[in-house]
Protein backbone atom coordinates (compact mmCIF):
# COMPACT_ATOMS: atom_id res chain seq x y z
CA UNK A 1 0.00 0.00 0.00
CA UNK A 2 0.89 3.40 -0.64
CA UNK A 3 2.01 5.04 2.59
CA UNK A 4 2.80 8.59 1.32
CA UNK A 5 0.86 11.38 2.74
CA UNK A 6 -2.64 12.31 0.91
CA UNK A 7 -4.58 15.05 1.50
CA UNK A 8 -8.25 13.61 0.23
CA UNK A 9 -11.31 15.24 -1.22
CA UNK A 10 -13.71 16.67 0.87
CA UNK A 11 -16.66 15.07 -0.60
CA UNK A 12 -17.48 11.62 -0.83
CA UNK A 13 -20.86 10.56 -3.09
CA UNK A 14 -23.29 8.52 -0.33
CA UNK A 15 -23.55 4.57 -1.28
CA UNK A 16 -26.84 3.06 -2.26
CA UNK A 17 -29.31 2.20 0.74
CA UNK A 18 -31.05 -1.20 0.91
CA UNK A 19 -34.87 0.46 1.85
CA UNK A 20 -36.39 -1.57 4.97
CA UNK A 21 -35.22 -4.71 5.83
CA UNK A 22 -36.90 -6.52 8.70
CA UNK A 23 -34.03 -7.79 10.28
CA UNK A 24 -30.96 -5.39 10.11
CA UNK A 25 -33.48 -2.47 10.00
CA UNK A 26 -35.31 -3.34 13.51
CA UNK A 27 -31.28 -3.58 15.15
CA UNK A 28 -29.66 -0.82 13.57
CA UNK A 29 -32.57 1.43 14.59
CA UNK A 30 -31.78 0.46 18.32
CA UNK A 31 -28.50 2.22 17.86
CA UNK A 32 -28.76 5.79 16.46
CA UNK A 33 -25.94 8.10 16.37
CA UNK A 34 -25.23 9.95 19.87
CA UNK A 35 -26.83 13.18 20.38
CA UNK A 36 -24.47 16.31 19.91
CA UNK A 37 -24.47 19.47 17.72
CA UNK A 38 -24.12 19.19 13.96
CA UNK A 39 -21.02 21.67 13.37
CA UNK A 40 -19.84 21.87 10.03
CA UNK A 41 -15.72 21.68 10.54
CA UNK A 42 -14.37 25.25 9.35
CA UNK A 43 -11.97 25.10 6.34
CA UNK A 44 -8.95 25.90 8.84
CA UNK A 45 -9.67 22.48 10.42
CA UNK A 46 -7.74 20.32 8.19
CA UNK A 47 -6.55 17.27 10.37
CA UNK A 48 -4.02 14.95 9.81
CA UNK A 49 -4.61 11.29 10.90
CA UNK A 50 -2.90 7.95 9.59
CA UNK A 51 -4.43 4.29 9.75
CA UNK A 52 -1.60 1.76 10.91
CA UNK A 53 -2.49 -1.68 10.08
CA UNK A 54 -1.66 -5.06 11.69
CA UNK A 55 -1.22 -6.91 8.46
CA UNK A 56 -3.76 -6.08 5.33
CA UNK A 57 -3.25 -9.69 4.15
CA UNK A 58 -6.24 -9.69 6.80
CA UNK A 59 -9.50 -8.96 4.65
CA UNK A 60 -11.53 -7.51 7.59
CA UNK A 61 -9.08 -4.65 8.56
CA UNK A 62 -8.27 -3.89 4.57
CA UNK A 63 -12.65 -3.19 4.48
CA UNK A 64 -12.55 -1.17 7.69
CA UNK A 65 -9.67 0.87 6.33
CA UNK A 66 -11.70 1.47 3.07
CA UNK A 67 -14.36 2.52 4.82
CA UNK A 68 -12.63 4.75 7.09
CA UNK A 69 -11.03 6.60 4.08
CA UNK A 70 -14.01 7.30 2.38
CA UNK A 71 -14.83 9.12 5.47
CA UNK A 72 -12.10 10.88 5.84
CA UNK A 73 -12.32 12.43 1.98
CA UNK A 74 -16.09 13.61 3.55
CA UNK A 75 -14.11 15.15 6.32
CA UNK A 76 -11.42 16.66 3.97
CA UNK A 77 -8.84 14.95 6.14
CA UNK A 78 -5.22 14.11 4.94
CA UNK A 79 -4.35 10.58 5.52
CA UNK A 80 -1.61 7.98 5.62
CA UNK A 81 -1.64 4.78 5.96
CA UNK A 82 1.00 2.06 6.59
CA UNK A 83 1.06 -1.61 6.77
CA UNK A 84 2.65 -3.71 9.71
CA UNK A 85 2.79 -6.43 7.74
CA UNK A 86 1.95 -8.70 10.76
CA UNK A 87 5.43 -7.43 12.35
CA UNK A 88 4.31 -6.33 15.84
CA UNK A 89 8.41 -4.98 15.53
CA UNK A 90 7.38 -3.19 12.37
CA UNK A 91 4.31 -1.79 13.97
CA UNK A 92 5.98 -0.54 17.23
CA UNK A 93 8.56 1.08 14.51
CA UNK A 94 5.69 2.60 12.45
CA UNK A 95 3.52 4.26 15.28
CA UNK A 96 6.80 5.70 17.04
CA UNK A 97 8.02 7.69 13.39
CA UNK A 98 3.85 8.31 13.41
CA UNK A 99 3.67 10.04 16.80
CA UNK A 100 6.57 11.79 15.88
CA UNK A 101 5.35 13.43 13.19
CA UNK A 102 3.15 14.66 15.07
CA UNK A 103 -0.56 13.82 13.48
CA UNK A 104 -3.78 14.19 15.20
CA UNK A 105 -4.74 11.00 15.60
CA UNK A 106 -3.88 7.51 14.32
CA UNK A 107 -6.11 4.13 13.61
CA UNK A 108 -4.91 1.27 15.54
CA UNK A 109 -6.02 -0.96 12.71
CA UNK A 110 -6.42 -5.05 14.41
CA UNK A 111 -3.58 -4.88 16.81
CA UNK A 112 -3.49 -4.69 20.45
CA UNK A 113 -2.76 -1.92 22.03
CA UNK A 114 -0.45 -3.56 24.10
CA UNK A 115 1.91 -3.77 21.03
CA UNK A 116 2.19 0.09 20.74
CA UNK A 117 2.96 0.39 24.78
CA UNK A 118 6.93 1.05 24.55
CA UNK A 119 6.73 3.53 22.43
CA UNK A 120 3.86 5.29 24.28
CA UNK A 121 5.91 4.84 27.64
CA UNK A 122 8.49 6.44 26.13
CA UNK A 123 6.92 9.45 24.40
CA UNK A 124 5.41 10.54 27.46
CA UNK A 125 2.30 12.29 27.40
CA UNK A 126 0.95 13.17 23.62
CA UNK A 127 -1.78 15.41 21.98
CA UNK A 128 -2.23 12.61 19.33
CA UNK A 129 -5.86 11.32 19.84
CA UNK A 130 -5.59 7.33 19.51
CA UNK A 131 -8.86 5.13 18.48
CA UNK A 132 -8.55 1.30 17.68
CA UNK A 133 -10.47 -1.27 16.15
CA UNK A 134 -9.97 -4.52 17.51
CA UNK A 135 -7.23 -2.95 19.23
CA UNK A 136 -8.65 -4.57 22.85
CA UNK A 137 -11.42 -7.37 23.69
CA UNK A 138 -14.22 -4.71 24.21
CA UNK A 139 -15.79 -1.38 22.61
CA UNK A 140 -15.36 1.98 24.00
CA UNK A 141 -12.88 3.73 26.07
CA UNK A 142 -10.04 1.82 27.21
CA UNK A 143 -6.35 2.28 28.00
CA UNK A 144 -5.05 4.74 26.14
CA UNK A 145 -7.65 4.45 23.48
CA UNK A 146 -10.22 7.69 23.40
CA UNK A 147 -12.54 4.88 21.81
CA UNK A 148 -11.94 0.96 20.59
CA UNK A 149 -14.42 -0.15 17.49
CA UNK A 150 -15.36 -4.01 18.36
CA UNK A 151 -18.31 -6.16 18.04
CA UNK A 152 -18.91 -8.22 21.50
CA UNK A 153 -16.55 -10.73 21.34
CA UNK A 154 -18.32 -13.13 23.24
CA UNK A 155 -21.45 -12.48 21.10
CA UNK A 156 -19.44 -13.54 18.20
CA UNK A 157 -18.38 -16.42 19.73
CA UNK A 158 -21.70 -17.59 20.95
CA UNK A 159 -23.15 -17.08 17.32
CA UNK A 160 -20.90 -19.05 15.62
CA UNK A 161 -20.83 -21.87 18.15
CA UNK A 162 -24.47 -22.00 17.78
CA UNK A 163 -24.26 -23.08 13.93
CA UNK A 164 -22.46 -26.06 15.01
CA UNK A 165 -25.05 -28.39 15.79
CA UNK A 166 -27.28 -27.00 12.80
CA UNK A 167 -24.99 -28.11 10.43
CA UNK A 168 -24.00 -31.54 11.63
CA UNK A 169 -24.55 -34.74 8.91
CA UNK A 170 -24.20 -37.61 11.70
CA UNK A 171 -25.71 -35.85 14.68
CA UNK A 172 -22.47 -35.43 16.32
CA UNK A 173 -19.64 -32.92 15.22
CA UNK A 174 -15.72 -32.70 16.29
CA UNK A 175 -14.25 -29.57 16.36
CA UNK A 176 -11.35 -27.59 15.93
CA UNK A 177 -10.72 -24.30 17.18
CA UNK A 178 -8.05 -21.93 15.38
CA UNK A 179 -6.60 -19.00 17.56
CA UNK A 180 -3.76 -16.16 17.35
CA UNK A 181 -3.04 -15.55 20.65
CA UNK A 182 -1.10 -12.63 19.58
CA UNK A 183 -4.52 -10.19 19.97
CA UNK A 184 -6.70 -10.28 22.84
CA UNK A 185 -9.84 -10.37 20.94
CA UNK A 186 -9.05 -13.45 19.61
CA UNK A 187 -8.45 -15.24 23.22
CA UNK A 188 -11.90 -13.53 24.28
CA UNK A 189 -13.37 -15.16 21.32
CA UNK A 190 -11.56 -18.72 21.69
CA UNK A 191 -12.49 -19.03 25.23
CA UNK A 192 -15.90 -18.31 24.34
CA UNK A 193 -16.16 -20.64 21.93
CA UNK A 194 -14.48 -23.53 24.31
CA UNK A 195 -17.03 -22.93 26.59
CA UNK A 196 -20.40 -22.75 24.42
CA UNK A 197 -20.00 -25.86 22.98
CA UNK A 198 -20.03 -27.69 25.88
CA UNK A 199 -23.41 -26.49 25.90
CA UNK A 200 -24.28 -28.50 23.26
CA UNK A 201 -24.64 -32.03 23.17
CA UNK A 202 -22.70 -34.38 20.89
CA UNK A 203 -20.37 -31.64 20.10
CA UNK A 204 -16.48 -32.29 21.36
CA UNK A 205 -13.64 -29.83 21.05
CA UNK A 206 -11.07 -31.73 19.92
CA UNK A 207 -8.14 -29.16 19.47
CA UNK A 208 -7.48 -25.62 19.84
CA UNK A 209 -5.15 -24.98 17.09
CA UNK A 210 -2.70 -21.46 17.84
CA UNK A 211 -1.91 -20.18 14.25
CA UNK A 212 -0.99 -16.66 13.13
CA UNK A 213 -2.96 -15.05 11.01
CA UNK A 214 -0.20 -13.65 9.16
CA UNK A 215 1.11 -17.27 8.31
CA UNK A 216 -2.37 -19.09 7.55
CA UNK A 217 -2.01 -19.28 3.98
CA UNK A 218 1.23 -20.79 3.51
CA UNK A 219 0.42 -22.98 7.50
CA UNK A 220 -2.76 -24.29 6.59
CA UNK A 221 -1.83 -27.50 3.79
CA UNK A 222 0.43 -29.29 6.83
CA UNK A 223 -2.04 -28.01 9.90
CA UNK A 224 -5.20 -29.56 8.32
CA UNK A 225 -2.76 -33.05 7.26
CA UNK A 226 -1.79 -32.92 11.14
CA UNK A 227 -5.65 -32.93 12.06
CA UNK A 228 -6.39 -35.49 9.71
CA UNK A 229 -3.98 -37.76 10.90
CA UNK A 230 -4.75 -37.50 14.56
CA UNK A 231 -8.36 -37.23 14.55
CA UNK A 232 -9.35 -39.16 11.15
CA UNK A 233 -13.37 -38.84 10.51
CA UNK A 234 -14.28 -38.20 14.76
CA UNK A 235 -12.98 -34.59 12.99
CA UNK A 236 -16.31 -32.49 11.47
CA UNK A 237 -16.07 -28.70 11.53
CA UNK A 238 -13.31 -25.87 11.80
CA UNK A 239 -14.05 -22.74 13.95
CA UNK A 240 -11.70 -20.16 13.56
CA UNK A 241 -11.22 -16.56 15.17
CA UNK A 242 -10.82 -15.13 11.57
CA UNK A 243 -11.71 -15.62 8.05
CA UNK A 244 -8.32 -15.36 6.96
CA UNK A 245 -8.12 -19.00 8.01
CA UNK A 246 -10.80 -19.92 5.65
CA UNK A 247 -9.01 -18.28 2.45
CA UNK A 248 -7.00 -21.38 2.78
CA UNK A 249 -9.07 -24.15 3.82
CA UNK A 250 -10.83 -25.78 0.90
CA UNK A 251 -8.06 -27.08 -1.78
CA UNK A 252 -6.31 -28.63 1.37
CA UNK A 253 -9.29 -30.28 2.46
CA UNK A 254 -10.25 -31.57 -0.76
CA UNK A 255 -6.79 -33.08 -1.27
CA UNK A 256 -7.21 -34.91 1.82
CA UNK A 257 -10.60 -36.22 0.70
CA UNK A 258 -12.09 -34.26 3.92
CA UNK A 259 -15.02 -32.44 1.28
CA UNK A 260 -17.23 -33.07 4.35
CA UNK A 261 -15.41 -30.44 7.24
CA UNK A 262 -17.44 -27.65 7.73
CA UNK A 263 -16.03 -24.46 8.35
CA UNK A 264 -17.20 -21.52 10.26
CA UNK A 265 -15.72 -18.34 10.91
CA UNK A 266 -16.36 -15.98 14.21
CA UNK A 267 -15.21 -12.63 12.31
CA UNK A 268 -14.79 -10.25 10.53
CA UNK A 269 -16.76 -10.78 7.44
CA UNK A 270 -14.23 -10.59 4.62
CA UNK A 271 -14.37 -9.71 1.11
CA UNK A 272 -13.49 -13.11 0.13
CA UNK A 273 -15.21 -14.60 2.91
CA UNK A 274 -18.45 -13.09 1.34
CA UNK A 275 -17.36 -14.16 -1.79
CA UNK A 276 -17.27 -17.83 -1.60
CA UNK A 277 -19.95 -18.24 1.15
CA UNK A 278 -22.38 -16.26 -1.68
CA UNK A 279 -21.56 -19.07 -4.30
CA UNK A 280 -22.47 -21.72 -2.03
CA UNK A 281 -19.62 -24.06 -3.16
CA UNK A 282 -17.73 -23.58 -0.27
CA UNK A 283 -17.03 -25.71 2.19
CA UNK A 284 -17.58 -22.55 4.67
CA UNK A 285 -20.70 -22.33 5.65
CA UNK A 286 -20.68 -18.89 7.01
CA UNK A 287 -19.07 -16.02 8.92
CA UNK A 288 -20.57 -13.86 12.17
CA UNK A 289 -19.60 -10.53 9.88
CA UNK A 290 -18.85 -6.97 11.28
CA UNK A 291 -20.37 -4.09 9.61
CA UNK A 292 -17.38 -2.76 9.01
CA UNK A 293 -18.58 -0.17 6.62
CA UNK A 294 -20.12 1.40 9.80
CA UNK A 295 -17.25 0.98 11.38
CA UNK A 296 -14.96 2.61 8.96
CA UNK A 297 -16.73 5.43 9.62
CA UNK A 298 -17.18 5.50 13.14
CA UNK A 299 -13.42 5.52 13.45
CA UNK A 300 -13.29 9.09 11.89
CA UNK A 301 -16.47 9.75 13.96
CA UNK A 302 -14.64 9.01 17.41
CA UNK A 303 -11.47 10.92 16.17
CA UNK A 304 -13.63 14.22 14.87
CA UNK A 305 -15.95 13.63 18.68
CA UNK A 306 -11.99 13.89 20.41
CA UNK A 307 -10.95 16.52 18.16
CA UNK A 308 -14.19 19.00 19.08
CA UNK A 309 -13.31 18.01 22.91
CA UNK A 310 -16.47 15.45 23.05
CA UNK A 311 -17.02 12.16 24.83
CA UNK A 312 -16.41 9.10 22.58
CA UNK A 313 -19.85 7.90 20.95
CA UNK A 314 -20.17 4.56 23.03
CA UNK A 315 -22.15 3.01 19.84
CA UNK A 316 -20.91 -0.87 19.34
CA UNK A 317 -22.51 -2.24 16.35
CA UNK A 318 -24.05 -6.10 16.23
CA UNK A 319 -22.53 -8.87 14.01
CA UNK A 320 -24.72 -10.70 11.63
CA UNK A 321 -24.85 -14.38 10.46
CA UNK A 322 -23.89 -13.99 7.07
CA UNK A 323 -25.03 -17.36 4.91
CA UNK A 324 -25.40 -18.12 1.53
CA UNK A 325 -29.37 -17.60 1.61
CA UNK A 326 -28.42 -14.34 3.58
CA UNK A 327 -26.19 -12.90 0.97
CA UNK A 328 -28.72 -13.92 -1.96
CA UNK A 329 -31.21 -12.58 -0.28
CA UNK A 330 -28.89 -9.42 -0.13
CA UNK A 331 -28.13 -9.50 -4.33
CA UNK A 332 -25.20 -6.92 -5.04
CA UNK A 333 -25.97 -4.71 -1.69
CA UNK A 334 -23.54 -4.59 1.34
CA UNK A 335 -24.35 -6.30 4.65
CA UNK A 336 -23.80 -2.74 6.36
CA UNK A 337 -26.49 -1.08 3.35
CA UNK A 338 -29.76 -1.35 5.67
CA UNK A 339 -28.45 1.37 7.53
CA UNK A 340 -28.31 5.30 6.18
CA UNK A 341 -24.78 5.78 8.12
CA UNK A 342 -23.12 7.83 5.63
CA UNK A 343 -26.21 9.50 5.40
CA UNK A 344 -26.66 10.31 9.44
CA UNK A 345 -23.03 10.82 9.81
CA UNK A 346 -22.55 13.40 7.05
CA UNK A 347 -25.47 15.31 8.45
CA UNK A 348 -23.91 15.37 12.15
CA UNK A 349 -20.55 16.44 10.71
CA UNK A 350 -21.57 18.98 8.02
CA UNK A 351 -25.08 19.69 8.61
CA UNK A 352 -26.41 18.10 5.68
CA UNK A 353 -30.58 18.00 5.13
Amino acid sequence: MDIRPRVLPSRAQPGPGLGRRAMMGGLLAALPLAAGAATPPPAAALRRVSFLAQDFRNGGITTVYRAFEEACKTLGWALNVLNGDGSRALIAQQFEATLKQGVDGIVLGGFDQADIAGPLEHAGPVATVLVGWHAAARSGPTGRLFSNIATDPAVVAEMAVALVPQSMANGRAGVVIFNDSRFEIANAKTQRMREALTRYGRCELLAVEDLPISSASRAMPDALAGLQERFGDRWTHVLAINDAYMDSINFPLRALGRRDVVGIAAGDGSRSALSRIRSGLSQQLATIAEPTGQQGWQLADELRRAFLGQPASGRAWPPITVTTAYLRELGNREIDDASPYRADYRRQWLGEA
